[in-house]
């Protein structure tokens, strides 16, 4: 129902009330509140209707999976900033799955809620596996051949080396494009990991975004 539409019949209800309390006119009376009685029963099945996409129902009705997640403190404590970042990386996570409206709020100084309604019974362990998992900066060799030996494997000709493995990254598509995805053959151990990164910037150049990394004496 449109917002007109919904201030439109508002109104006529408005005026139908005062009415109403200004005759004095049993049968006009009878009329007006049984007018006024059939208006409010169609408003209140229009306003709700279809329930299943109006009424948002909790876990108890439609079912689904709850749970928290508490930030486990390292070198330093957990801060108000670090648990908000947690909460819209948590979001990000959960926007995955698709749920409708799920709640996701800090519980005390590090404990995170997590409600996701309407979670299909075998995408419960999925969900908590994926929210609990700690994100990890990883950098993994490419199997140095252009992509040859990845066409090999799959015409058949190849086998996949006992060191590698092939992954599926999918790229960020900008404007109206579609998402493109790459397959690559890559070490199945991290060459490097992301504590080795000592720092980070981003700029816009002739190709798009670049992204810059700098590493420690170790990472170099």
């Amino acid at each position: 129902m449109t917002p007109a539409l919904t201030f439109f019949i508002g109104l006529v209800m408005l005026v139908l009330f005062g009415w109403y309390f200004a005759t004095d006119q049993g049968l006009r009376k009878r009329l007006l509140a049984l007018t006024l009685t059939v208006l409010l029963v169609i408003f209140s099945i229009v306003t709700i209707w279809p329930p299943e996409k109006k009424i948002a129902l909790g876990l108890d009705i439609q079912g689904g999976t709850s749970f928290l997640i508490r930030l486990m403190k390292g070198d330093k404590d957990v801060t108000k900033g670090m648990l908000d970042q947690a909460v819209e990386v948590i979001r990000k996570r959960v926007d995955y799955f698709g749920a409708s409206e799920p709640i996701i709020s800090p519980v005390g100084n590090d404990r995170i809620l997590v409600q996701i309604p309407g979670l299909d019974t075998a995408k419960i362990q999925e969900a908590r596996d994926q929210l609990s998992r700690v994100a990890k900066l990883e950098f993994r060799l490419v199997y140095p051949d252009g992509g040859e030996r990845l066409r090999a494997i799959d015409a058949g000709k190849e086998v996949i080396p006992p060191e590698y493995r092939i992954e599926t990254y999918q790229m960020r598509a900008e404007g109206n494009e579609k998402p493109k995805e790459e397959r690559l053959l890559v070490k199945k151990k991290a060459d490097l990991g992301g504590d080795r990164v000592s720092g980070s910037n981003a700029y816009y150049g002739n190709e798009g975004w670049t992204v810059q990394l700098k590493f420690d004496s170790e990472g170099a």
